[in-house]
């Protein structure tokens, strides 16, 4: 993509920088890098709380650090094929950057850190839906800080976003089913710290009492015995196999 095409807005959010309170200046510096942090602590979260979960939700939580390391990998091949100049260096006229502009040679096409915070921010969100409201807006901040603070183009962080999201939304498809069957495997391991890392799972149902052979009233061992009567004394069954041996038959 032509850098030109968002050097305008580059500028533009650049001049908002300075213009803001240094408070404003300071916050959005330290976010820049504590946004990685923070969804990183997040996927240690999840992956806890599903160790009590079935293997596919704990197989999903645990896949999504891998998805998020491809797309970083991915994000990395694509700078080094496109090889796109900072905007900190490139771009005439704009303000100075609020970062350290990175060193020659650290391209700027597509963002890492856009790349890395929309493929956690996806791979949490499928994994723990209810924190989406709180990994989406944090994914969009990390990409708008690096324009804040002058290191990349705005366009730099779109695609980060949509080829990080994208990434790991596959990456997540692809390995659930093969994930959930290492972590069915891992279950039944007897090392310990094996167990421990894929947790127990959830806890088995209670088995139901066993109720005897048949069903409903009149079924099951010990029947005669409950109502008062021992095993044999039923007068149907006596009446159906005949008279007793050596009964009295003088009312025949």
């Amino acid at each position: 993509m032509d850098p030109s095409v968002t050097s305008g807005l580059y500028r533009d959010i650049t001049d908002l920088a300075h213009d803001s309170p240094s408070w404003v200046r300071h916050f959005v510096e330290i976010g820049t890098e504590a946004v990685i942090v923070i969804l990183g602590l997040l996927f240690l979260a999840s992956w806890w709380r599903r160790r009590s979960a079935d293997s596919r939700a704990m197989a999903v939580a645990v896949v999504g650090p891998l998805a998020t390391a491809v797309a970083y990998v991915g994000s990395e091949l694509f700078k080094s094929a496109v090889q796109e100049e900072r905007p900190c260096r490139a771009v005439a006229g704009a303000a100075a950057s609020l970062a350290t502009c990175p060193p020659v040679g650290d391209w700027s096409f597509p963002s890492n850190h856009s790349t890395i915070a929309a493929a956690a921010a996806v791979a949490l969100a499928i994994a723990w839906r209810a924190i989406a409201f709180l990994t989406i807006p944090l994914a969009l901040f990390a990409a708008f800080s690096r324009v804040f603070v002058g290191v990349h183009y705005p366009h730099d962080v779109a695609v980060g976003l949509l080829f990080g999201g994208l990434v790991a939304t596959l990456v997540v498809l692809a390995l659930t089913r093969p994930a959930r069957a290492l972590i069915e495997t891992m279950r039944t391991s007897r090392t310990g710290v094996v167990v421990w890392f894929a947790g127990r799972g959830p806890a088995p149902e209670p088995a139901a009492q066993w109720a005897g052979a048949g069903s409903g009233p009149g079924y099951g061992p010990g029947y005669g015995s409950a109502h008062g009567a021992a095993p044999g004394s039923d007068p149907d069954h006596q009446a159906r196999q005949g008279p007793v041996a050596g009964s009295d038959r003088r009312y025949r």
